[in-house]
């Protein structure tokens, strides 16, 4: 059994949110029958599924790393009609979304895919998926200055730290420096370095975890090949194998240590 929303977004509705708004707007049919519950489950095998009475079939996955130039936007939709990624796959059938940003000013390595499951794992924080970008900056960053990204750097919303972070070598006025990111707040490395006196002139992103960006072509595609999968599926179950431990570890200390102030309490008394 699958959640409806989920169902629709493999199937290349849209996201999630988007789903579950056409499903509360009545807009969805399951084996004829309107529903409105945002927690409906479905058998894909059994059930039929429709959108303003247009049968939805299940998407094939599919997983294609791209090099994007500046100024593509990491979205699917644009008003203002600007060049995107997604218009370097014309060929790709499925609806295919970015997973992750990279700003429009940065150039290198997207993933895109129609894998909800695996675009979160690789995105969100707390699964700390590396992240490998060199930057061209203005200055020549000293030892120091490389030790405090490591150390962390406080921004608007909190405290980042890079994971690795290397003078590359000098460039003129300025230097490329390699720098490993687990973390995907909004333009991080560019406001990083900003902190420390050290303008971005130029991003780019060769390395996604496994996934490497290597000779492909500006704007040019290919797929991810299976063992690149396969260890991109293995990173993020282990990091959820780690916080899944930790949860569990936490719910066993809690207890104990209640129990625990508890007697403290009863000795003083």
């Amino acid at each position: 059994m699958q959640r409806l929303n989920k169902f629709l977004a493999h199937a290349g509705v849209g996201s999630r949110r988007f789903c579950d708004t056409l499903i509360a707007a009545g807009r969805v049919k399951v084996d004829g029958v309107k529903v409105t519950e945002l927690g409906l489950k479905i058998d894909p095998a059994r059930h039929r599924v429709a959108v303003d009475d247009q049968v939805v079939r299940a998407e094939k996955l599919v997983y294609w790393a791209v090099n994007k130039p500046v100024g593509h936007l990491c979205t699917n939709h644009d008003p203002a009609g600007r060049p995107r990624a997604v218009d370097l796959l014309p060929h790709v059938e499925q609806r295919v979304y970015t997973v992750g940003r990279l700003d429009e000013a940065s150039d290198g390595l997207l993933l895109m895919t129609n894998d909800g499951d695996l675009a979160m794992g690789l995105t969100h924080p707390r699964y700390g998926v590396p992240k490998t970008y060199f930057a061209l900056v203005a200055g020549k960053p000293t030892a120091d200055d490389l030790q405090k990204l490591l150390d962390g750097v406080w921004l608007s919303d909190g405290k980042v730290k890079a994971k690795s972070a290397k003078l590359v070598k000098s460039q003129g006025n300025g230097a490329w420096v390699r720098v490993v990111l687990t973390e995907g707040k909004n333009r991080e490395i560019r406001r990083m370095l900003a902190k420390l006196g050290h303008k971005v002139m130029r991003l780019k992103r060769v390395a996604i975890g496994p996934v490497k960006l290597d000779k492909l072509p500006k704007g040019k595609a290919r797929r991810v090949n299976e063992d690149e999968l396969k260890a991109l599926r293995a990173f993020v179950a282990k990091a959820q194998e780690k916080i899944a431990a930790a949860r569990a570890k936490a719910a066993e200390n809690g207890p104990k240590k209640a129990q625990e102030t508890q007697r403290k309490t009863e000795d003083r008394e």
